[in-house]
Order: C-alpha cells, then structure tokens, then sequence
C-alpha cells in the first residue's frame, strides 16, 4: 500500500503575481496535483511541473464547479494516494478562504498537511490603493469582516453595535451585494454619516479601480459607478490618506497588460516596475531535435572551424549540452572565435567560461555578413568556415548567403520549437473583455502557433490590442495575416523590443 502524501494549503495571494510567497512558488514547483479556484492569477500556474495534475474548483461569483465537500473529498483522496497535493487559494486560506474546513477534514482522514499563509485582499487592496489600515496619529485597530452575510437576519453573527464604534477601520469582504443594509446598519449603531470609505475593486491588478465617497453616499456611489465583484470596502479615516499616498494608480504604466508570448519575462522588468502586468503565454516550447547525428559531426570537429555562431540563448543551451553528452571537452573550442545575436545570447555563452569575439550590430543576415566580411580585407568570406548550431526549422538566408561568398558553413539542428498543447481559455476571456492592451511576438513562429492556439477568432481578438513585433520579419508574418504591427523596435532585441513597447505607453499616456 502506497504511503499517504501531504496536502499545502497555499495563498496565492490577491492578484498581483509578485505577492505570492517563495515557500507558495515552492509548493506549486514540487505538487504532483493542484487544486485552484478561480480568483488568483493564472500567471502562478506556470509554476507548475508539466505532469501535474491540475483541477479547477471554480468559486466564482457564488457559481462553484465544485462543492466544498467535494473538494474535501478531492484532497482527502489523491493524498491518500500518496500525491503531494497543492490546494492552491487567492489570498489567504485561512482569510475566509474556508482553509479551516479543508484542514478539518484532512485531519479526520488522517492526511499530514501544512498552511503556507497568503497575503490577504483585506490588506493588499488597501495597501495598493494608498490606504494604510492603521496610523498612529489616525488609527490603531482594525478588523476584517465578511460581508456576505444578510444583515437583516435575525441572530446575526456580528455584533453590529460594538462593529460599528469599536474599531478604528473596517476591512469588509464580498460586500458589494450588501452595500446598502451594510451601510445603514453602522449608521445605526453610530458611525458617522461622513466617515469616509473606498471601495477598490480588483485591487493589485491592473483592473484597479478605487471609488471613494462617504458612509452615507456609499449605496449611491456603488449604483452609479457600477462596481461589481470582487470588491474590497475601506471605512475609516484612514482612507483620507489615499489622495497623498496612493502609488499604484499613479506609475506610468498603471493599466497595461502586456501578454508575452514567450517563456520568461527577463528583460521586461522594467515595465513591470512601471505598473505594467507582465502576462506569460508561451506559444514554442523547445526540445532536442529529432535527429542529432549533423551537430554530432560537427562536434567531432570542433576545432576547424574559424567561428561558431550563437543565434539564441536556447542554442547555447542545447549545444553546451550535447557536447557534455557526448563526452567531449569545451577545450576543443581552443581557437574556435564566437559570435552571439544579441546581448541575452551573449550573457549565455560567457556562463559556460567563453569569452564572445563578436556581437553584430545588426542582427539580420545581411548584417551579419557585414560584420564577418569587415574582417577580411577584400570584404569576401572565401576560405571562412563557420558552425552555427539554431532551430531545427530555421530559416536559410545567412547559410546560402556565407556559401555564395565563398565561405564553408555547417548548421547543424540543436533544438526544435514545438506549439505547446495550450487552451488559453483565460486567454480569450481577456482578449474578449480587452483586458490585453499590448501582445508580444518575438518571431513568426510565436505569431503562427498563437492563431493556432486561439483559433478561428484570433485576428478579431487582437483587433483592440497594440501588436508589438520584434523585427521586421515578424512584423511581415503579422501584416500577411491581415493585421497591423503597432510596436517594432529599430534593433531585434528583448530589451529593446521592451524600450519600444514602454515609449508607445508612455506617449499614450501624455496629455
């Protein structure tokens, strides 16, 4: 009989991606089974092993895919199958996120688990509105109350007397449906009519829309602004602080959603920092090619060649990798002279100890000629012998332009990139409520496999978006396909491909 596993109870935190906690991101890393609700940020499901198991028990808006007890069930069994299960929740599990219940029933199956404690709405909204729920000159207590539940009961578990006059600043969860009893009952009990309040709605996502008002205009204000779920409401004097403190809705960038369809995010930190959301979607996923046996040859003669040729980061992986497998030395590299596309690429061969002879200015095949030809007084590449280890399905146009000026030239395939089996249903609903204000492709593979993965409806989903295209190679796949590039920076790089997208923001942005 397999050995039981364990069950984490994990905060995700309120939205922004960044508040989710190293020991959470651990959790999701080593899981063998997830289950998630929907109010967290899909972004934190990229943690995840690709064999994990992953299932959705909704919570969304009072609508469940799954009952409670079924969840109960759900960790109950597949920890006793001796998974280690992640019951991943947004905010804090144990924050009105019925973590306690979760953690009764593994106790009676007898199920080890542990909490991994979240950052809670009740605290991130304010925090990321300007609103700090105590200050010493204003405010010394505050308390967290739901406000789900119908106030007009009789036998109310809060004890609105005390509530209302007893604490500084009230925190109300899920109050929205509730606004105009929850309003009149702490009139009732004594709070001023002018006592102010925020109503901050998707706090810490670019969503965030902060509505501030009185006690007795809040019912008003929530009609007329149409706030909907999910809402964090603020009372206190504390909220008079907002005008002077408020940080989030002021960065540049506040609002953006910036969909990358590539993996990682480096070199785009800094529009993050700027307030843009940063939004993963990889459309390659790279491999080993089918067929090593061209760099394998090429491997066995390392030190022939003049130059080796890096076009990516990826192909200094595999290559580095293949040359460790088959038991060869970086040492055969003596007298072998390098060139990297770009300064990522660049970054990744000097990890490996090799110091880069060359990176082009320009990153196209007729600057890389250029570049090689400037070497040769009589500006030919007759008698140069070139590796260039790139993507199995790479294009030729540096290859069959090296051979017609004479030079010897082996490109060997060192990975491939596959479309991942990707749904992207967030994806589309983002897309569809124009929630995606840039979309990033960084070659015309990434383009072609997201209006793969999207489906027929992709051109019109991107119709409202601003297309950033790394070069113009990808810009032309971008135009045959009927759409229009917005964004292409003047040199085919990640950083500036970013510098170009943070200018197109920022002149939006200017009166």
């Amino acid at each position: 009989m397999a050995a039981k596993g364990k069950v984490y109870l994990v905060g995700a935190g309120p939205g922004d991606i960044g508040l989710i906690t190293l020991k959470g991101v651990d959790c999701l890393k080593r899981a063998d089974v997830v289950v998630y609700d929907f109010h967290l940020n899909a972004q934190v499901l990229n943690y995840i092993k690709r064999d994990a198991e992953f299932i959705y028990a909704g919570k969304r808006g009072g609508h469940h895919t799954m009952t409670q007890e079924e969840i109960n069930r759900t960790l109950v069994e597949r920890a006793g199958r001796g998974k280690m299960v992640c019951r991943l929740k947004g905010g804090d599990p144990f924050v009105f996120g019925r973590g306690g219940e979760e953690a009764e029933a593994l106790v009676e199956a007898g199920i080890e688990f542990e909490v991994v404690p979240g950052v809670s709405s009740s605290v991130a909204a304010p925090a990321y509105a300007g609103i700090p729920l105590t200050h010493r000159k204003i405010s010394s207590s505050f308390a967290v109350v739901p406000g789900y539940e119908d106030v007009t009961k009789e036998g109310s578990a809060i004890n609105w007397e005390k509530l209302a006059t007893g604490v500084g600043t009230l925190v109300f969860l899920m109050a929205v449906k509730n606004i105009d009893e929850l309003s009149r009952k702490l009139i009732q009990y004594g709070r001023p009519l002018e006592t102010p309040v925020a109503v901050i709605r998707w706090g810490t996502r670019p969503e965030q829309k902060t509505v501030v008002t009185t006690l007795a205009g809040l019912p008003r204000e929530v009609r007329e602004k149409e706030i909907k779920p999910p809402a964090v409401v603020v009372i206190g004097e504390v909220v008079r602080l907002r005008e002077k403190l408020k940080w989030y809705e002021d960065k540049p960038l506040f609002g953006h959603r910036v969909l990358l369809t590539r993996e990682h995010r480096e070199g785009f930190e800094e529009l993050a920092e700027l307030g843009a959301e940063i939004m993963e979607f990889p459309t390659l996923e790279i491999e080993p090619p089918d067929d090593w046996s061209a760099l394998d040859e090429a491997l066995g003669s390392l030190g022939s060649y003049d130059w080796i040729i890096f076009t990516s980061a990826n192909g200094v992986k595999f290559f580095f990798r293949r040359l460790k497998a088959a038991g060869r030395d970086i040492r055969e590299l003596n007298g072998v002279r390098v060139c990297a596309i770009g300064s990522k690429t660049a970054k990744a061969v000097e990890e490996y100890c090799l110091k880069v002879d060359m990176v082009p200015e320009e990153f196209r095949a007729e600057g890389l000629i250029k570049s090689f030809a400037s070497l040769n007084p009589s500006g030919a590449l007759a008698g140069m012998r070139f590796l260039l280890p790139r993507a199995q399905e790479a294009r030729e146009i540096f290859p069959e332009k090296a051979r017609e000026m004479g030079a010897h030239i082996d490109a060997p395939a060192a990975y491939k990139a596959i479309r991942p089996e990707a749904k992207g249903k967030r994806l589309k609903r983002f897309l569809k409520e124009g929630r995606i204000t840039v979309a990033t492709f960084t070659s015309g593979a990434t383009f072609t496999n997201f209006m793969a993965i999207m489906g027929e409806d992709a051109g019109e989903m991107l119709k409202g978006v601003a297309i950033a295209a790394i070069g113009p190679v990808t810009a032309k796949r971008i135009e045959e396909a009927g759409l229009h590039t917005s964004i292409m920076p003047g040199k085919a790089t990640i950083e500036a491909l970013a510098g170009a997208i943070k200018d197109w923001a920022l002149k939006r942005r200017s009166p």
